[in-house]
């Protein structure tokens, strides 16, 4: 879908035409992912229900190791967004050359780190010892894709902080395309690949995440973006530039990576109560996911169009932006939440698992999908105070959500060993303490003034 604004003019303007037209093409490149992990979750359930959980478990560790790139997207796409709303398009040029060199250095870091931690963590706090192996094994192959995860999220970055959006359906068709492909292939030894059970997911991945670098890349020089903006016309590294990345994506990444943490340490305590609920909890997120489709495109439009509105000096019209997102975000989580409950078994019997699997399983959707309602409004009065610029406030909002957030677990899965639904419930409580927290701090107006 074409903006409206000429070509050259980078400024945004606060109506539903402007906000779906940047949303909807980050909801179709996120559905893309979503039906990727939704796939490699289909051809491993035919290997048993022990082989999804630990796909559960280890893709939530990958999200850990992964989200130093989501933290560096979200900095990137801020200050991009923000450049743009100034029209300072060669400085876009010179932030997303720098963002490059950090990504590709935090990549080499989280390689090493996981053939030393990964281990150490998986060998003491899991109980099956099946479990473990398996978990290590995948993710010693898993972790090569993070290159190419961390630069395919720096040319999303630069896609949406520009308001080229409608671009990013390309690379994630062919990465989802690619790992559907090569899943199927590499797990059950197909089109002449290596039968390689479990492992063949983590082959899959990492080799479709290569795929849609290439075609991202590619595809921005075809279009002649790099000229536009001089993305590789600053490639010397430059002190300024590196510091200001860095202090504006390094409470995000500490805001993701404690998150996701505390979800990891949901899933080791989830495993303690068995397989079952190991597996039933991989589908959950699966769902989870599904329903962040469009909730997080919304997000990710709320941190670039808040961003680009105060870089055009526009500071008294951000509460009016965040309203007019978070409706649209609730009736898409609204819809979603309907469909959901009114064919639950059909959802989960996509699995072919078992019908006490299902039984056991549907409960839990219920549960997870009032969360998603919460979630819906939450996560664009969150990703707003991201636009501000005013990261270490993210930062602080996650780390007194996260301290609720784990005492609730603890309670309710080792102390008092509660059923799977109440474990789930603690969606309520994490997204309530968040939404609290970033509508007090955005309606108190402390973030005006903020210069990045």
């Amino acid at each position: 879908m074409e903006t409206a604004l000429p070509k050259n003019d980078l400024k945004l303007e606060i109506n539903n035409r402007q906000i779906l037209s940047m949303s909807l093409p980050i909801s179709l490149s996120l559905l893309v992912p979503f039906l990727n992990f939704t796939a490699n979750n289909y051809f491993v359930s035919g290997l048993g229900e022990a082989a999804l959980g630990t796909a559960g478990i280890t893709g939530v560790y990958f999200l850990v190791v992964a989200v130093v790139g989501n933290g560096l997207n979200n900095a990137i796409q801020s200050l991009i967004a923000r450049r743009a709303g100034e029209n300072r398009l060669e400085e876009i040029g010179k932030l997303f050359s720098q963002g490059v060199r950090i990504a590709l250095i935090f990549a080499a870091i989280g390689i090493a780190l996981t053939y030393l931690l990964a281990p150490v963590i998986f060998n003491n706090v899991l109980q099956s010892q099946n479990v473990d192996k398996s978990a290590v094994n995948f993710l010693k192959i898993r972790v090569w894709g993070l290159p190419f995860l961390y630069l395919f999220q720096m040319g999303n970055a630069f896609l949406v902080g520009t308001n080229n959006s409608r671009y990013l359906m390309i690379g994630t068709l062919f990465e989802a395309g690619a790992n559907i492909f090569f899943d199927y292939g590499f797990i059950y030894g197909h089109f002449g690949l290596p039968e390689l059970g479990f492992n063949g997911a983590a082959v899959a991945s990492v080799l479709a995440e290569a795929i849609g670098v290439v075609v991202v890349f590619g595809f921005i020089l075809l279009k002649g973006l790099h000229a536009r903006f001089h993305l590789f016309s600053y490639l010397r590294y430059s002190k300024e530039l590196t510091r200001l990345i860095l202090r504006i994506s390094a409470p995000l990444i500490g805001q993701f990576s404690i998150s996701l943490i505390s979800w990891l340490v949901f899933y080791i305590l989830i495993e303690h109560h068995g397989e079952r609920a190991l597996a039933v909890s991989n589908v959950m997120r699966n769902i989870f996911s599904l329903s962040g489709v469009f909730i997080w495109a919304f997000a990710s439009t709320t941190n670039a169009m808040v961003s680009n509105i105060i870089g055009q000096g526009r500071s008294h019209d951000v509460h009016k932006l965040i309203y007019r997102i978070m409706k649209l975000s609730f009736t898409s989580a609204l819809c979603m939440f309907i469909l959901f409950n009114v064919f639950a078994h059909e959802l989960l019997s996509v699995f072919r698992l078992s019908n006490e699997f299902v039984a056991a399983a549907v409960p839990v959707l219920r549960m997870v999908t009032t969360g998603m309602l919460l979630m819906s409004i939450s996560v664009v009065w969150l990703n707003a105070v991201t636009g501000t610029g005013n990261t270490k406030m993210n930062l602080i909002i996650e780390a007194v959500t996260i301290v609720a957030y784990l005492v609730y677990i603890v309670l309710v899965l080792e102390v008092y060993k509660l059923n799977l639904i109440w474990a789930w419930a603690s969606e309520l409580i994490y997204w309530s303490v968040i939404f609290v927290m970033a509508f007090n701090y955005l309606k108190s107006d402390k973030w005006k003034g903020k210069v990045i």
